[in-house]
């Protein structure tokens, strides 16, 4: 097979001009930088994870781009078109990647919680009373949606137009998206919660098949893509991390992300990201294994 694109975790290759077959790395990914560490199993654990939730869809009856599972760490997809031009995309464009970023959240965390205390937005467009003190981990009145771009070396936020605009969306096809991440995340939600997990946010990705018929694409639902707590720590107010968001916040408490902002908003270089230490990396891949089992109720 020919090497389609090496992307941050996931290298990509060419199959037969009509199908991709995705490799899941054990490389991982924060802020947009690749972190100069490997994770022990964290590749398998992604596509098996992945692999679940497209059987998922099948039984649901949502198109998705996935064909089958090569074990442990491959998957065959149906291939689409990448078009970075957005101006040559437009309301007859079919079998392509629709250029977008799609985040549900359902809880209160992350950069929601960070953009809530610096006043940039205010309970009252979360749905809450406007003189409500909102906390880290509140259960938001009903699930917000972000958009961002998808092919842009920094994802960038979109409003509803821009999103629309770009990617050559009718309001229907828009709406559509939507309610399919709704539908999507209705079924992850009653799947966890019997293994006592909680699904606080996540992305999703789509693209338009040769009809135009809108399919989930990439993958969704993992340690990488989504959040997840523990309903038992919840219930004594403790919001442990049990993805890649553990990752994030490591480097958070180091320092390297207040740094990488002040550098990227100056427009300075930006700084190398250090390696993770061996205790660290050790915990994470206990992570990523045991993730993987409370999603999906397998054993690795």
């Amino acid at each position: 097979m020919k090497l389609f694109r090496r992307g941050k975790v996931k290298d990509v290759f060419d199959v037969d001009g009509h199908h991709l077959e995705f490799v899941f790395t054990d490389k991982i990914s924060v802020f947009d930088k690749i972190i100069p560490s490997t994770i022990p199993h964290k590749g398998e654990t992604l596509c098996r994870t992945s692999a679940f939730w497209f059987q998922m869809l099948r039984n649901m009856g949502i198109k998705s781009h996935f064909t089958e599972l090569i074990p442990p760490n491959r998957m065959r997809v149906n291939k689409v078109d990448i078009i970075s031009d957005y101006s040559k995309i437009t309301h007859k464009t079919t079998n392509y990647l629709i250029p977008l970023e799609v985040i549900c959240r359902h809880y209160v965390a992350g950069s929601l919680f960070d953009r809530i205390n610096d006043g940039s937005v205010t309970p009252k467009e979360l749905g809450f009373p406007a003189k409500k003190k909102v906390k880290y981990g509140d259960e938001l009145p009903e699930p917000m949606f972000e958009v961002t771009t998808k092919l842009e070396k920094v994802d960038r936020p979109l409003t509803k137009a821009q999103a629309m605009k770009m990617a050559a969306l009718t309001k229907s096809e828009y709406d559509n998206i939507i309610e399919t991440v709704l539908k999507i995340d209705k079924e992850i939600y009653d799947e966890v919660e019997q293994r006592d997990l909680i699904h606080v946010d996540g992305k999703k990705e789509f693209a338009f098949d040769e009809d135009r018929e809108l399919m989930i694409v990439d993958t969704f639902g993992t340690a990488d893509e989504d959040r997840w707590w523990n309903w038992e720590d919840v219930s004594k107010g403790k919001y442990t991390e049990l993805s890649k968001e553990n990752v994030r916040q490591y480097y958070r408490k180091l320092g390297y992300y207040d740094t990488l902002k002040a550098a990227r908003s100056k427009g300075k270089a930006e700084p190398k990201i250090p390696a993770l230490p061996a205790k660290k990396i050790k915990e994470v891949s206990k992570l990523y294994i045991d993730l993987f089992e409370r999603i999906t109720g397998e054993s690795y």
